[in-house]
């Protein structure tokens, strides 16, 4: 067994047994790392409290050589990111986002990758910690998340063709954009295709402007009422498209952080 030493977020934590924990954590220098924490529910030195939903920890363990589940053998807390814990919506939005990291996040990622994966990960809870998340909010970090796992859409040319639309058309103008493939399709592209949504040309710029913004700045990033409800059903067609099931947390941060307007689905 390979021991490790690095930062890890902490996803999910299942009970396991009389006093073990089974753990998903996002790592600095690997990615995704599912171990289990002897003992960890009676520990109060290796595991000081440590093991709660969101932490940032600095932890030490082993993996194994073929893969499969490790084990954690300590865990120094980092971060509790207690902001999160004070406000349902941010809590409610974190829990959605956690949850789709640890779904669709690999093993085994080159350390650069990695840490760029959880660095947005533990940038995107520091600033739920200081700020009230509004429906815009939510959409552009899910697409963040999406793009850090390497689904970012391609929301500027028409992802068959490569054709751009013309900078003179106007915001408004209703333009596809295909779920399978990923991206806008102009009109050509688009004819006899199903998994089709219709979005207006200023929604996929709004959006793309957020991809490119500083993480700290999204929260003032504009979407507009039709620009939400738009933005919204984009992307959560193009997150169900690659998840494949509904995420536990979806339906409480719906009831908690809802869309307004027509429904996302």
């Amino acid at each position: 067994m390979a021991s490790i030493s690095c930062e890890a977020i902490l996803l999910r934590a299942v009970e396991f047994g009389e006093s073990d924990l089974v753990v998903h954590l996002l790592t600095s220098d690997f990615g995704r790392f599912t171990a289990i924490a002897k003992g960890a529910r009676r520990s109060q030195r290796r595991f000081p409290g440590t093991l709660d939903l969101f932490n940032h920890l600095a932890i030490e363990g082993r993996t194994r050589p073929r893969g499969g589940m490790g084990f954690l053998e300590r865990a120094r807390l980092v971060d509790a990111h207690l902001g999160l814990r004070s406000d349902p919506a941010c809590y409610a939005l974190a829990s959605f986002l956690a949850e789709l990291l640890d779904r669709l996040s690999p093993e085994s990622l080159e350390r650069e990758e990695a840490g760029l994966l959880f660095a947005l990960a533990s940038e995107s809870l520091s600033l739920l910690g200081g700020v009230r998340p509004t429906p815009g909010l939510r959409i552009l970090l899910e697409l963040r998340v999406l793009e850090a796992l390497g689904l970012r859409p391609e929301l500027g040319r028409c992802v068959r063709c490569g054709k751009a639309p013309a900078d003179s058309i106007s915001p408004d103008h209703v333009v596809q954009f295909h779920v399978p493939d990923g991206g806008l399709v102009c009109t050509a592209c688009a004819r006899g295709q199903d998994g089709l949504v219709s979005v207006a040309l200023g929604t996929l710029r709004a959006l793309s402007a957020g991809l490119s913004l500083p993480l700290t700045r999204l929260a003032e990033h504009p979407l507009g009422a039709r620009g939400v409800v738009e933005a919204a059903r984009l992307v959560f067609r193009f997150q169900r498209f690659h998840v494949g099931v509904e995420l536990r947390s979806e339906r409480f941060l719906d009831q908690i952080l809802p869309i307004p307007g027509p429904g996302t689905g």
